[in-house]
């Protein structure tokens, strides 16, 4: 182990002045590379290394008539993803809070991240039982509520590409044909919701509603889930209600006012 630490010191030193140079950048804007070095008290060629590593990964830019770097194009769009979540989240803690108390089960928002729905707030009910924490946990879209919300009234290019792939079975009660599925996601668009009834986890039942933006984009799903012999087809019918009632304030809260972007 000790054989590694000087090296890793290394590494850690790097990354210290690596961020050092964003928040030097941050502040003073333009700086060439000497300027850098002598401000983080480096060798230029050091300096240099650094900069060209970052460039590399479009955290900064290099001006090629003055050789002066700036932040690069990349960290807004990581600033967006993280503040768009955060606000998302914080908007919606309340919302799932009070649905969770409304009907006694687990309440997760969840999105879609790269293939796969990621829940990224969870608030429980009285009766649940919490004996998964689901936050982060990634699920396949075609077996969870949430995912079927998002594959019914979101986007068609993102629809076709989630639904071209094999739809794996998670359980016997998995929907594997696509054919079949596209019905179900048909009959969701219509009625406003979706159900899945054990396709995830055996035992486990859900019931999901869309979230739309200001712009009428589908964003995340909130979803009610719980044993499916609280949860099952034709019992608790004010699920539905409370479910998408939920879904349409927290809509109403980003500033959805119109229709749904078409897909």
């Amino acid at each position: 182990m000790s054989n590694g630490a000087p090296r890793d010191a290394g590494l850690v030193r790097s990354v210290d002045r690596a961020v050092a140079i964003l928040d030097l950048l941050a502040r003073d804007g333009w700086r060439s590379g000497a300027e850098v070095a002598r401000d983080l008290g480096v060798h230029r060629s050091t300096a240099l290394r650094l900069l060209s590593t970052l460039e590399r990964h479009a955290l900064v830019e290099r001006d090629p008539r003055t050789s002066k770097y700036r932040l690069g194009r990349r960290l807004p769009q990581l600033a967006s993803v993280v503040t768009g979540e955060l606000d998302l989240r914080f908007v919606a803690r309340p919302v799932c809070e009070h649905l969770a108390s409304a009907v006694g089960e687990t309440v997760t928002l969840d999105v879609l991240d790269a293939d796969q729905i990621v829940p990224i707030e969870q608030a429980s009910g009285s009766t649940s039982v919490v004996s998964i924490n689901w936050l982060g946990r990634r699920t396949p879209v075609h077996c969870t509520a949430s995912g079927k919300v998002i594959l019914a009234f979101g986007q068609a290019p993102v629809r076709e590409r989630l639904l071209s792939r094999p739809l794996e079975p998670m359980t016997p009660h998995t929907i594997v044909d696509r054919e079949r599925l596209e019905e179900q996601l048909a009959a969701a668009l219509e009625a406003g919701f979706a159900r899945t009834f054990q396709e995830l986890e055996m035992g486990l039942n859900a019931i999901a509603a869309p979230v739309y933006s200001a712009h009428g984009d589908v964003v995340a799903a909130i979803d009610v889930s719980g044993p499916a012999h609280r949860l099952g087809e034709g019992e608790r019918p004010e699920l539905v209600d409370l479910t998408c009632e939920a879904a349409a304030d927290l809509s109403r809260r980003l500033g959805y006012r119109s229709g749904p972007a078409k897909g």
